[in-house]
């Protein structure tokens, strides 16, 4: 079975990293980390640099394609870049097709999710809207072959149902205690139906003015994406 990853600069490390951290230990599984080209790619706060050796080209019909969120993914979707193509052209062979976060704004950019429920980050249910999804606020939608999490920690809980799909539920929970993933965060505040109205507010403005000076510094989703030469 391989699994894809499809990155590209500015992806969110957490939105990758905890499915990926699911997905290595599911025994027979090849994960591959692939980008539109070859080279160093640098997670939205570019302190993480990870080193990708597979082209979207090199993984054309993988079993499970997960792509991750990130602020750059906002206009990868608007700008149909290599990631939207490689989705689309995949989907049709794959046994799931995910996203994680803003992701799925990929995934609704390659048609995928016409009229279909779909989870985003909660900040972005709008503009997953236009995609012509019906965004949720449930934490992992599964609807036929796509799957789609909410923001990044979603990400744990996504890969956990794909396995138990895939290899039993009794691998998953081998893995979710292998992990100790028996979460009981401090406070009651993961969801903007809970947190104070103050603390949606702060953060919403904090992600609106990260995502526009994310996009202001690298422009086009052709810089941030595109094939060599391009």
């Amino acid at each position: 079975m391989i699994i894809a990853i499809g990155l590209y600069p500015g992806f969110t490390a957490l939105d990758a990293l905890g499915p990926y951290q699911v997905f290595t230990t599911v025994p027979n599984a090849e994960v591959v980390l692939c980008a539109a080209e070859t080279g160093t790619l640098n997670d939205d706060q570019k302190l993480l640099n990870l080193h990708v050796d597979a082209t979207f080209a090199d993984v054309p019909r993988p079993d499970i394609l997960l792509v991750p969120g990130g602020p750059a993914s906002l206009a990868l979707a608007r700008d149909n870049a290599p990631i939207v193509d490689w989705v689309r052209d995949a989907h049709p062979h794959t046994r799931w097709t995910s996203s994680v976060c803003t992701g799925s704004l990929i995934l609704g950019a390659a048609g995928l999710l016409d009229d279909l429920p779909a989870a985003t980050h909660w900040h972005f249910r709008d503009e997953l809207a236009k995609y012509g999804a019906r965004p949720t606020d449930r934490r992992v939608v599964v609807d036929g072959r796509i799957a789609t999490g909410a923001g990044s920690s979603a990400g744990l809980d996504l890969a956990l149902t794909l396995v138990a799909e895939f290899a039993g539920p009794e691998l998953a929970q081998g893995i979710q205690l292998a992990l100790e993933y028996d979460p009981n965060p401090p406070f009651d505040a993961g969801s903007p139906s809970k947190a104070a109205k103050p603390i949606v507010d702060v953060v919403s403005f904090m992600m609106d003015a990260f995502e526009k000076e994310w996009s202001r510094d690298n422009s086009t989703a052709g810089r941030m994406a595109a094939p060599r030469g391009a």
